[in-house]
């Protein structure tokens, strides 16, 4: 027998499938007919220029970039991410990306007003800011190839796969259909509307977003399946899941799941929306900032709200579904048509989702929707400005007027939308693609990190971290090694690591000329620029030491990391019922934040 669910049979095609009511259909509707509108609205201004168009002329203020951000992380497959984790790892497998916080907040406090002070358009264009010679030019044109046409694809591939089984099992229709519809306003809206059109649907977005989970999240635990938050918590099934923290008195579970994201992996992989460093599309809305405590302030809001704010009410969906869904027969018994090696745990989320009502249902789905095309959109407009402004016109095209980059750019967009859903309808399982993607990366970060303060990082060291990187993530990916995935990161990262620093030693370093000249456009603070000084100074050059703030910025790190991660489990402790420990976290997180505050009036900015 069958849950009693929101779903009804189809005795042609032989599934069960959800039933809309108009009302949810409405709803979606509207949010098509809305984002189509403002695309439309802002198309005129986004096509004067190419800054216009990528960077929305460096003008925009940083809640709209921070709400951006969040909702740029929120892609239809976030919440079934955070369900699988759960539901396999319990609470505490969302490590794997709460970690990921620490090199947020090295960006908010430390890289967000030098990427801002730089001017570039695109965190591609800084290598030939920072490196000389044909090798800096080489690195800019490849990374723009990668990140622009392999990275970018992938990306929007798993997004699109994840969108297909949300199709499929909420909408009730097939997945091309869904890639169709939502695909083409996407298209729609970014190709003629540039990025405000994406920042300001983003917004719309992550107001839908936060309201549906969080309304969803209250009915599905109180629903009769469930039985309430009481009875959630006191369930066996679900109590060996809520902790926060992993078994730490059993070194095989807390050292993958604590041990190596909050030791490693924050700072050696390169992961979309977390890049150490800061980069990809969180450099982008920090260059269309309009100075540099505005792109402060909207990373700032960002790590918050991305942290701190949103998982809880995914996590107690993922709990309550332990309950509903315990093994995944059961989801397949709901979703017979749902293919084998499209099951596994992450689809409980949207399963679970079959328990709402219509109008809700319809405000979900809207939200999973925009989520989707949030990302989408963010992916085409960052695609297509490393392959418009680092490739075309800095190889092909030096004299392309404005008007020829945009049309190129609108061009482009088309194009990366054509290849990113269609590699969403060829997937099957994304996950060892985008794993090769992320260990491609692992052990390059710290370059990231240590390029704008050490001044003998050159661009030879990133070409050779990247030639080693690709070596030892296609041996761990395809070579029987009998390692476990943790293992290989950590081994992939220390051995890139250790490479690229002799590799700095060996290579030429970057011509004096450019050096001066970084130096003092950017003026980052620490001791790793003053041989650079020194050599200015004996050349007659004038070039002085900018002391800089490192110390407090380096503070601030530390301190917003303690006040964000507390202010996370508070909130846990107080859906759980620990007063003293929810009281406790709360202080800390309200002292946190009363240090910030006093340390925001410091923090110099131009």
């Amino acid at each position: 027998m069958l849950p009693d669910l929101n779903i009804r049979p189809n005795q042609t095609r032989k599934y069960y499938y959800m039933q809309l009511a108009t009302l949810d259909w409405i709803i979606v509707a509207a949010y098509f007919l809305f984002v189509l509108i403002v695309g439309l609205i802002v198309s005129r201004k986004a096509g004067d220029s190419v800054s216009e168009f990528f960077l929305s002329g460096r003008n925009m203020p940083w809640w709209l970039l921070g709400v951006s951000m969040v909702a740029t992380t929120f892609s239809a497959d976030t919440p079934n991410l955070v369900t699988g984790l759960v539901r396999e790892k319990g609470v505490a497998g969302n490590w794997a990306w709460w970690a990921m916080l620490l090199t947020g907040m090295l960006t908010v406090f430390v890289y967000a007003k030098l990427w801002r002070r730089s001017m570039v358009l695109t965190d591609v264009e800084f290598y030939e800011l920072r490196y000389s010679g044909k090798a800096a030019a080489f690195l800019r044109g490849f990374r723009a190839l990668y990140l622009g046409l392999v990275f970018n694809v992938v990306v929007m591939g798993a997004v699109s796969l994840a969108a297909i089984k949300f199709g499929e099992i909420v909408l009730g229709i097939p997945g091309w259909l869904t890639l169709l519809i939502a695909g083409s306003i996407t298209l729609a809206y970014s190709a003629f509307g540039g990025l405000k059109a994406v920042v300001i649907t983003d917004f719309v977005q992550f107001i839908l977003a936060m309201i549906g989970s969080v309304w969803a999240c209250i009915y599905l635990v109180n629903h009769e399946r469930v039985g309430g938050l009481a009875t959630l918590l006191s369930d066996e099934r679900v109590l060996s899941k809520t902790d926060v923290l992993p078994n730490l008195s059993d070194p095989a579970i807390w050292v993958p799941v604590l041990l190596v994201p909050l030791a490693v992996q924050w700072w050696a992989s390169y992961y979309p929306g977390s890049e150490p460093g800061g980069g990809g599309y969180i450099a982008q809305r920090m260059f269309s900032a309009k100075d540099e405590r505005n792109a402060i302030g909207a990373t700032l809001f960002y790590n918050v709200a991305h942290y701190a704010l949103r998982p809880w009410p995914w996590i107690l969906i993922a709990l309550a579904s332990i309950i509903v869904f315990p093994e995944l027969t059961d989801i397949q018994r709901v979703f017979p048509a749902l293919s084998a090696d499209k099951l596994g745990d992450d689809v409980a989320y949207p399963a679970m989702l079959t328990l709402l009502p219509a109008g809700l249902l319809g405000l979900v789905a809207a939200s999973l929707i925009a989520a989707f095309m949030s990302t989408i959109s963010t992916q085409l407009n960052l695609g297509a400005s490393y392959l418009v402004n680092d490739f075309y016109q800095r190889f092909i095209n030096p004299q392309a007027s404005q008007r020829q980059l945009v049309w190129a750019a609108r061009l482009v967009t088309v194009l990366s939308a054509f290849l990113g859903l269609g590699l969403g309808l060829l997937l099957k399982d994304a996950s060892q693609a985008f794993n090769l993607l992320l260990l491609l990366g692992a052990g390059t970060g710290l370059i990231y990190i240590l390029r704008w303060f050490w001044w003998r990082i050159n661009a030879m060291t990133e070409i050779v971290a990247m030639v080693v990187s690709l070596f030892i993530a296609s041996y761990f990916t395809f070579a029987e090694h009998g390692l476990e995935s943790w293992q290989t990161i950590v081994i992939g990262s220390l051995l890139t690591t250790i490479i690229w620093i002799v590799s700095a030693f060996l290579t030429q370093p970057t011509d004096d000329e450019t050096l001066f000249n970084f130096y003092r456009k950017i003026r980052p603070g620490g001791n790793g620029w003053d041989v650079v000084i020194q050599k200015a100074q004996a050349k007659g050059v004038p070039l002085e030491k900018d002391a800089g703030q490192l110390p407090l910025e380096i503070l601030c790190v530390l301190i917003g990391s303690i006040t964000v991660y507390t202010a996370l489990f508070a909130t846990g402790n107080w859906i759980y019922g620990n007063t003293s420990l929810a009281l406790t976290f709360s202080l800390v997180a309200l002292g946190g934040g009363a240090f910030l505050f006093w340390a925001w009036k410091r923090l110099k900015t131009e």
